[in-house]
């Protein structure tokens, strides 16, 4: 009888990575400040930084959001903070009660009776 090979199955390994942190709101002027507060020029800041000058205009415009990897030279170059940690939303007891799954019907109805409205009374349109 001859041996037939089935094919392997193989899982590829999935890492989960939590978003913990995010950039600061207004990022593009407080860029700007520490640039013009140090006497850089976007040529001379972005020579330092390895980026092109009119990357870092974007940049102060708001143009353009910084990677994680922009972000850290900034931090670096210019002595700033840019990202602070996510601030958590509070989410009510009755809707799911793990992240990692969208609200069933179940949680809805419940977020309905304890909102005080009853769902068998119709409203006339």
């Amino acid at each position: 009888m001859p041996f037939i090979s089935m094919p392997s199955i193989q899982r590829k390994a999935q890492a989960r990575v939590e978003i913990t942190q995010e950039i600061v709101e207004g990022y593009d002027s407080k860029i700007r400040q520490a640039r013009e507060k140090m006497g850089l020029s976007h040529e001379k800041l972005g020579k330092k930084i390895n980026e092109k000058a009119s990357v870092l205009s974007k940049l102060e415009t708001g143009k353009m959001t910084p990677n994680n990897i922009l972000v850290t030279k900034l931090e670096h170059a210019l002595k700033i903070k840019l990202l602070v940690p996510i601030k958590k939303e509070k989410i009510p007891l009755g809707i799911s009660k793990s992240l990692n799954r969208e609200p069933t019907l179940g949680d809805l109805i419940q977020l309905n009776k304890k909102g005080g409205e009853d769902p068998t009374e119709r409203k006339q349109s």
